[in-house]
Protein backbone atom coordinates (compact mmCIF):
# COMPACT_ATOMS: atom_id res chain seq x y z
CA UNK A 1 0.00 0.00 0.00
CA UNK A 2 1.27 3.22 -1.25
CA UNK A 3 2.46 6.23 1.74
CA UNK A 4 0.14 8.97 1.07
CA UNK A 5 2.46 11.98 -0.50
CA UNK A 6 2.87 14.78 2.18
CA UNK A 7 1.82 18.01 1.26
CA UNK A 8 4.18 20.30 -0.31
CA UNK A 9 5.01 23.72 0.77
CA UNK A 10 5.82 27.04 -0.61
CA UNK A 11 8.81 28.64 0.18
CA UNK A 12 8.62 32.85 0.26
CA UNK A 13 11.24 33.67 -2.31
CA UNK A 14 12.71 37.45 -3.52
CA UNK A 15 12.29 38.25 -7.09
CA UNK A 16 13.76 41.12 -9.79
CA UNK A 17 11.55 41.92 -12.89
CA UNK A 18 11.42 44.45 -15.29
CA UNK A 19 8.30 45.44 -16.97
CA UNK A 20 8.34 45.10 -20.50
CA UNK A 21 7.67 48.82 -21.44
CA UNK A 22 9.69 48.44 -24.29
CA UNK A 23 8.94 45.45 -25.64
CA UNK A 24 9.04 44.70 -29.57
CA UNK A 25 11.06 41.89 -31.68
CA UNK A 26 13.58 43.62 -34.13
CA UNK A 27 15.86 41.41 -34.18
CA UNK A 28 16.55 37.50 -34.26
CA UNK A 29 19.22 35.78 -31.90
CA UNK A 30 17.04 32.93 -31.28
CA UNK A 31 14.88 30.39 -33.52
CA UNK A 32 11.92 31.62 -32.01
CA UNK A 33 12.11 35.07 -32.67
CA UNK A 34 10.53 37.23 -36.36
CA UNK A 35 10.90 40.41 -36.92
CA UNK A 36 8.15 40.44 -39.26
CA UNK A 37 5.46 38.88 -36.74
CA UNK A 38 3.16 42.00 -34.88
CA UNK A 39 4.13 42.62 -31.37
CA UNK A 40 1.38 44.02 -29.17
CA UNK A 41 3.58 45.61 -26.49
CA UNK A 42 0.63 46.47 -23.89
CA UNK A 43 -0.89 43.19 -24.38
CA UNK A 44 2.67 42.04 -23.34
CA UNK A 45 2.91 44.47 -20.25
CA UNK A 46 -0.53 43.75 -19.17
CA UNK A 47 0.20 39.69 -18.99
CA UNK A 48 3.75 40.23 -17.44
CA UNK A 49 1.92 41.97 -14.74
CA UNK A 50 -0.71 39.26 -14.32
CA UNK A 51 2.50 37.29 -13.65
CA UNK A 52 3.78 39.88 -10.98
CA UNK A 53 0.74 39.98 -8.93
CA UNK A 54 0.13 36.12 -8.77
CA UNK A 55 3.79 36.34 -7.27
CA UNK A 56 2.92 39.05 -4.65
CA UNK A 57 -0.40 37.19 -4.10
CA UNK A 58 1.31 34.13 -2.73
CA UNK A 59 3.31 35.86 -0.42
CA UNK A 60 6.73 36.25 -2.45
CA UNK A 61 8.78 39.61 -3.00
CA UNK A 62 8.73 41.66 -6.02
CA UNK A 63 11.47 44.20 -6.97
CA UNK A 64 11.97 45.96 -10.57
CA UNK A 65 14.85 47.23 -12.61
CA UNK A 66 14.21 49.92 -14.63
CA UNK A 67 13.57 49.16 -18.40
CA UNK A 68 15.94 51.27 -20.56
CA UNK A 69 14.92 52.43 -23.94
CA UNK A 70 16.44 50.57 -26.78
CA UNK A 71 16.68 47.15 -24.69
CA UNK A 72 13.18 45.15 -25.81
CA UNK A 73 14.71 42.14 -24.50
CA UNK A 74 15.04 43.45 -21.04
CA UNK A 75 11.78 42.00 -19.50
CA UNK A 76 13.65 38.90 -19.47
CA UNK A 77 15.54 39.59 -16.31
CA UNK A 78 16.34 35.98 -15.47
CA UNK A 79 19.32 36.77 -17.87
CA UNK A 80 20.65 39.36 -15.98
CA UNK A 81 22.73 38.16 -12.84
CA UNK A 82 22.91 34.90 -11.04
CA UNK A 83 22.41 35.43 -7.35
CA UNK A 84 23.37 32.82 -4.56
CA UNK A 85 24.01 33.98 -0.49
CA UNK A 86 23.86 37.50 -1.49
CA UNK A 87 26.66 37.10 -3.82
CA UNK A 88 25.96 38.61 -7.48
CA UNK A 89 27.75 37.14 -10.91
CA UNK A 90 26.39 40.01 -13.79
CA UNK A 91 25.78 38.68 -17.19
CA UNK A 92 28.33 38.71 -19.98
CA UNK A 93 25.53 38.71 -22.88
CA UNK A 94 26.73 36.84 -25.67
CA UNK A 95 25.06 39.25 -28.38
CA UNK A 96 25.49 43.31 -28.61
CA UNK A 97 21.95 43.95 -28.37
CA UNK A 98 21.56 42.70 -25.32
CA UNK A 99 24.98 43.77 -23.92
CA UNK A 100 24.13 47.14 -22.37
CA UNK A 101 21.66 45.48 -20.05
CA UNK A 102 24.23 44.05 -18.25
CA UNK A 103 25.54 47.50 -16.23
CA UNK A 104 21.85 48.20 -15.45
CA UNK A 105 21.79 45.21 -13.19
CA UNK A 106 25.37 45.93 -12.23
CA UNK A 107 23.87 49.37 -10.62
CA UNK A 108 20.58 47.80 -9.97
CA UNK A 109 22.69 45.77 -7.08
CA UNK A 110 25.08 48.10 -5.63
CA UNK A 111 22.30 51.04 -5.85
CA UNK A 112 20.79 48.14 -3.58
CA UNK A 113 23.92 47.74 -0.75
CA UNK A 114 24.95 44.03 -2.81
CA UNK A 115 28.62 43.95 -1.42
CA UNK A 116 29.95 41.30 -3.46
CA UNK A 117 28.86 42.10 -7.29
CA UNK A 118 31.08 40.73 -9.68
CA UNK A 119 31.19 41.16 -13.59
CA UNK A 120 31.55 38.32 -15.43
CA UNK A 121 34.69 37.67 -17.45
CA UNK A 122 33.12 34.85 -19.69
CA UNK A 123 30.05 35.33 -21.82
CA UNK A 124 27.01 33.52 -19.64
CA UNK A 125 23.80 34.67 -19.80
CA UNK A 126 22.94 34.08 -15.98
CA UNK A 127 20.06 32.04 -15.02
CA UNK A 128 19.12 31.82 -18.38
CA UNK A 129 21.77 29.17 -18.14
CA UNK A 130 22.47 28.76 -14.79
CA UNK A 131 19.66 26.81 -12.45
CA UNK A 132 19.86 26.85 -9.16
CA UNK A 133 18.63 23.73 -7.05
CA UNK A 134 19.18 23.77 -3.74
CA UNK A 135 23.27 23.87 -3.60
CA UNK A 136 23.83 23.59 -6.71
CA UNK A 137 24.24 25.20 -9.75
CA UNK A 138 23.38 23.39 -13.17
CA UNK A 139 24.89 25.25 -15.82
CA UNK A 140 24.30 25.07 -19.62
CA UNK A 141 26.32 25.33 -22.96
CA UNK A 142 26.32 24.69 -26.27
CA UNK A 143 24.66 28.04 -27.50
CA UNK A 144 25.00 30.96 -25.50
CA UNK A 145 27.55 30.62 -22.31
CA UNK A 146 30.83 29.97 -22.69
CA UNK A 147 31.98 26.45 -20.98
CA UNK A 148 34.46 28.60 -18.80
CA UNK A 149 32.34 30.66 -17.32
CA UNK A 150 31.23 27.73 -15.25
CA UNK A 151 34.79 27.57 -13.63
CA UNK A 152 33.82 31.48 -12.78
CA UNK A 153 30.48 30.96 -11.61
CA UNK A 154 31.34 28.19 -9.09
CA UNK A 155 34.62 30.53 -7.53
CA UNK A 156 32.13 34.17 -7.09
CA UNK A 157 29.50 32.15 -6.25
CA UNK A 158 30.81 29.55 -4.07
CA UNK A 159 28.71 26.45 -5.01
CA UNK A 160 29.55 23.29 -6.89
CA UNK A 161 28.50 23.82 -11.04
CA UNK A 162 27.71 20.95 -13.00
CA UNK A 163 27.83 21.61 -16.58
CA UNK A 164 25.08 20.39 -18.85
CA UNK A 165 25.45 20.56 -23.10
CA UNK A 166 22.98 21.74 -25.05
CA UNK A 167 22.05 20.35 -28.60
CA UNK A 168 18.93 21.92 -29.90
CA UNK A 169 18.92 25.49 -30.90
CA UNK A 170 15.07 25.49 -30.11
CA UNK A 171 16.23 25.23 -26.32
CA UNK A 172 19.32 27.26 -26.17
CA UNK A 173 18.83 28.41 -22.86
CA UNK A 174 19.20 25.92 -19.90
CA UNK A 175 16.13 27.11 -18.75
CA UNK A 176 13.70 26.44 -21.26
CA UNK A 177 15.10 22.58 -21.24
CA UNK A 178 15.17 22.18 -17.48
CA UNK A 179 13.27 23.82 -14.38
CA UNK A 180 14.00 23.11 -10.43
CA UNK A 181 10.82 21.91 -8.78
CA UNK A 182 12.99 22.42 -5.21
CA UNK A 183 15.93 22.13 -3.52
CA UNK A 184 16.62 18.35 -4.66
CA UNK A 185 14.01 17.73 -7.45
CA UNK A 186 14.05 19.36 -11.76
CA UNK A 187 12.14 18.38 -14.90
CA UNK A 188 13.74 18.41 -17.76
CA UNK A 189 13.37 17.57 -21.63
CA UNK A 190 15.51 14.55 -22.76
CA UNK A 191 16.06 15.79 -26.20
CA UNK A 192 17.72 18.83 -25.67
CA UNK A 193 20.83 17.41 -23.62
CA UNK A 194 24.02 15.95 -25.20
CA UNK A 195 23.99 11.94 -23.95
CA UNK A 196 26.57 12.66 -21.83
CA UNK A 197 24.66 15.93 -20.13
CA UNK A 198 21.97 13.04 -19.96
CA UNK A 199 23.89 10.62 -18.22
CA UNK A 200 24.68 12.96 -15.49
CA UNK A 201 21.05 14.18 -14.78
CA UNK A 202 19.74 10.66 -14.82
CA UNK A 203 22.57 10.21 -12.10
CA UNK A 204 21.83 13.21 -9.96
CA UNK A 205 17.80 13.17 -10.73
CA UNK A 206 16.41 9.62 -10.94
CA UNK A 207 13.28 10.71 -10.01
CA UNK A 208 12.84 13.99 -12.55
CA UNK A 209 9.94 14.36 -14.33
CA UNK A 210 10.72 13.71 -17.84
CA UNK A 211 9.03 16.35 -20.07
CA UNK A 212 7.60 15.57 -23.24
CA UNK A 213 7.84 17.09 -26.82
CA UNK A 214 4.30 19.02 -27.32
CA UNK A 215 5.19 20.72 -23.63
CA UNK A 216 8.81 21.60 -23.84
CA UNK A 217 7.81 23.17 -27.33
CA UNK A 218 4.99 25.28 -25.30
CA UNK A 219 8.45 26.58 -22.90
CA UNK A 220 6.53 24.45 -19.97
CA UNK A 221 10.13 24.33 -19.05
CA UNK A 222 10.52 27.66 -18.69
CA UNK A 223 8.63 27.58 -15.36
CA UNK A 224 9.48 28.87 -11.68
CA UNK A 225 8.96 26.58 -8.87
CA UNK A 226 8.25 27.89 -5.27
CA UNK A 227 8.64 24.42 -3.35
CA UNK A 228 4.39 24.13 -3.89
CA UNK A 229 3.31 26.49 -6.62
CA UNK A 230 4.56 25.57 -10.54
CA UNK A 231 4.50 28.84 -12.44
CA UNK A 232 4.53 27.87 -16.20
CA UNK A 233 3.06 28.47 -19.89
CA UNK A 234 -1.02 27.50 -19.75
CA UNK A 235 -1.01 25.40 -22.93
CA UNK A 236 1.68 23.29 -21.27
CA UNK A 237 -1.45 21.34 -20.15
CA UNK A 238 0.40 17.54 -20.25
CA UNK A 239 2.88 18.53 -18.06
CA UNK A 240 0.35 20.22 -15.53
CA UNK A 241 -1.10 16.98 -15.29
CA UNK A 242 2.47 15.48 -14.46
CA UNK A 243 3.00 18.25 -12.10
CA UNK A 244 -0.25 17.64 -9.75
CA UNK A 245 0.42 13.69 -9.83
CA UNK A 246 3.88 14.96 -8.35
CA UNK A 247 2.25 16.53 -5.07
CA UNK A 248 2.47 20.17 -6.95
CA UNK A 249 0.30 22.65 -7.97
CA UNK A 250 0.10 24.62 -11.53
CA UNK A 251 -0.46 27.85 -11.88
CA UNK A 252 -1.23 28.28 -15.44
CA UNK A 253 0.04 32.02 -16.89
CA UNK A 254 -0.52 33.33 -20.29
CA UNK A 255 2.72 35.07 -21.41
CA UNK A 256 2.00 34.72 -25.32
CA UNK A 257 3.84 38.04 -26.56
CA UNK A 258 6.89 37.46 -24.95
CA UNK A 259 7.02 33.83 -26.35
CA UNK A 260 7.26 35.81 -29.67
CA UNK A 261 10.62 36.82 -28.28
CA UNK A 262 11.54 33.53 -27.17
CA UNK A 263 11.11 33.52 -23.64
CA UNK A 264 8.25 33.45 -21.01
CA UNK A 265 7.89 32.47 -17.18
CA UNK A 266 11.32 31.70 -15.73
CA UNK A 267 12.84 34.29 -18.18
CA UNK A 268 10.74 37.00 -16.89
CA UNK A 269 12.02 36.07 -13.41
CA UNK A 270 15.25 36.60 -11.39
CA UNK A 271 15.71 35.03 -8.21
CA UNK A 272 17.59 36.59 -5.44
CA UNK A 273 19.14 34.28 -3.15
CA UNK A 274 20.00 35.70 0.19
CA UNK A 275 22.30 34.30 2.44
CA UNK A 276 20.80 31.98 5.14
CA UNK A 277 20.82 33.80 8.93
CA UNK A 278 21.43 31.97 11.93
Amino acid sequence: MSQPQTARQATPRHYLMCRPTYFDVNYAINPWMDPDKPVDTDLAIEQWDNLRRLYLEHGHTVDLVEPLEGLPDMVFAANGATVVDDKVLIARFRHRERAAEAPAYHRWYTSHGYAEVASAEYVNEAEGDYIVVGRTVLAGTGFRTDPRAHAEAEKVLGVPVVSLTLVDPRFYHLDVALAALSDTEVMYYPGAFSEESLAVLRELYPDAILVGDEDAEAFGLNAVSDGRHVYLPETATGLAEQLRAHGFEPVGIDLSELLKAGGSVKCTTQEIRHRATA
